[in-house]
């Protein structure tokens, strides 16, 4: 058992509801890794028309496991399907092309032969960091398929300030808010040179340590459900194989904060009618007001809802996942 899979199945033994994982492969031959969950004491006869599913889009780096405290409160009247992004965690890793545009829409048909190959007619989408920008991406090219949009402290939509627009706290571009992440700063050092994460891969033996060592926090978070690495060593594993969701990602990216086509240029192609709720944490380094931004855009007609959550980060669905479940729950309610 790989190293991978075997912190993977740690994490996953966390869950009380049933788990059902696999790969899901696409035409191409690429896979897809996913995690179904489902409550069996809710379960609808056969005869019943069963909720629409909650689908869950990691963020950049990330992988299913992350998803931990959230999968068995979510998945309490509803099916939830949790995947590893095209190029990350346990999904194949091809070639990405250096084209921001077609990287985007080789991320975002990915996602679509995957819904193809489950036979899911329609869906609650939700999307954290990068996989909130191609969620957005997704439900702009299929919205017959997405019932209510939910972003995550989503990556890559504002645009960039020109440089006498950019105040002090702009050293690390795209970052607004003060108290920047080591991490955050680490990557943006190196980003133009290197694919982001190549530090870790640098560090050999001991990347461990290195994500340990940038990241304590992702073991604060876990903490009460893990008392060793079992975190850290997950997300070093999805990240110290071939970079290749990086490659697109870096595609993508005009600097660390800020995408090469922002998306607050393109939500005005969503429906009208199509719900967007963008949730954010309070302490994240991401900018909670172009929320505000995207609901300008869509206009007053468009329901488009922006939600703080208290002393959370970027990660709110780790910081705070009883709050965050509970918004999502709430919204997930809404949808028949």
């Amino acid at each position: 058992m790989s190293l991978l899979k075997r912190a993977e199945a740690k994490i996953l033994a966390c869950i009380k509801n049933e788990v059902r994982s696999q790969f899901i492969t696409l035409p191409n031959q690429n896979r897809i890794w996913t995690v179904i969950v489902r409550n069996k004491a809710t379960r609808k006869p056969s005869d019943q028309a069963s909720p629409i599913p909650l689908v869950m889009v990691h963020g950049f780096a990330g992988g299913v496991g992350l998803w931990v405290r959230n999968l068995d409160a979510l998945s309490h009247s509803r099916s939830v399907y949790a995947f590893d992004l095209l190029g990350f965690g346990r999904s194949s890793r091809p070639a990405f092309p250096n084209d921001a545009t077609l990287a985007e829409e080789q991320f975002v048909e990915s996602i679509e032969q995957w819904r193809q190959s489950l036979g899911l007619e329609r869906m609650i989408l939700l999307g954290h960091s990068l996989g909130g920008y191609l969620a957005t991406s997704y439900s702009i090219q299929y919205p017959e398929r997405v019932r209510h949009l939910i972003l995550v402290d989503p990556w890559g939509f504002p645009e960039k300030p020109q440089p006498q627009q950019e105040g002090s706290s702009a050293q690390v571009p795209g970052i607004k808010r003060p108290g920047v992440p080591h991490w955050v700063k680490a990557v943006a050092s190196v980003w133009s040179l290197f694919n982001p994460l190549a530090i870790i891969r640098l560090a050999g033996p001991w990347g461990p340590g290195l994500v340990n060592r940038f990241r304590p926090d992702f073991r604060s978070k876990f903490e009460d459900l893990f008392d060793d690495n079992t975190i850290t060593d997950y997300l070093y594993h999805c990240n110290a194989q071939t970079p290749s969701g990086e490659v697109g990602f870096r595609a993508m990216l005009a600097s660390l904060g800020w995408a090469k086509r922002p998306m607050v240029q393109r939500v005005n192609l969503l429906p009208p009618s199509m719900p967007v709720t963008m949730v954010y944490g309070s302490h994240s380094w991401v900018d909670s007001s172009t929320g505000s931004q995207v609901a300008q855009i869509r206009g007053p007609q468009s329901p488009t809802q922006v939600v703080l959550i208290d002393e959370a980060s970027h990660h709110v669905y780790a910081d705070q996942p009883e709050e965050f479940n509970q918004v999502v729950e709430n919204i997930c309610r809404t949808v028949v």
